[in-house]
């Protein structure tokens, strides 16, 4: 019996493209912008299984969420948008909280790489638009506990 419970599972398992999903921690974020402050509400991708999967499979995001890639020392990073299903800001961010580099709008489904410009301690994705919409720049300061004071 319990071999066809199983069967019967992994059947459905890809018949519906079911995907285990990661649980992430959840934090709050602040960006200083020379408009003032702008509070998210994050999850964080702290693991290689939630980085690897990070937004993916989502259909929505509230529109002061987002998710926080940290890292353990800062490095090149790249990333793309198999499997995202909504647009994104992507926000590439020095191990000081600088914002180093932004992409925005990013193309769902898209395997073309995302690049950082030059070493990075951390990736914040938003909503796409959220970094035109609040006026969002390079060299902006994210504050959170993954940087540096």
């Amino acid at each position: 019996m319990k071999s066809i419970a199983t069967m019967i599972f992994a059947l459905l398992f890809v018949i519906g493209g079911a995907v285990a999903q990661e649980v992430f921690a959840k934090s709050e974020l602040v960006i200083v912008t020379k408009d003032g402050p702008q509070i998210f509400q994050i999850e964080i991708a702290t693991t290689p299984g939630q980085q690897a999967q990070g937004l993916m499979y989502r259909r929505t995001l509230a529109a002061n969420a987002g998710m926080l890639f940290p890292y353990a020392a800062p490095r090149r990073l790249a990333f793309w948008m198999k499997n995202t299903f909504i647009p994104l800001d992507l926000m590439f961010i020095a191990a000081d909280g600088r914002i180093v580099s932004i992409q925005q709008r990013t193309v769902p489904h898209s395997l073309e790489p995302i690049r950082s410009r030059g070493k990075v301690l951390a990736v914040l994705e938003l909503n796409g638009g959220t970094v035109s919409r609040l006026n969002i720049k390079p060299g902006d300061r994210v504050e959170h506990a993954v940087f540096a004071k």
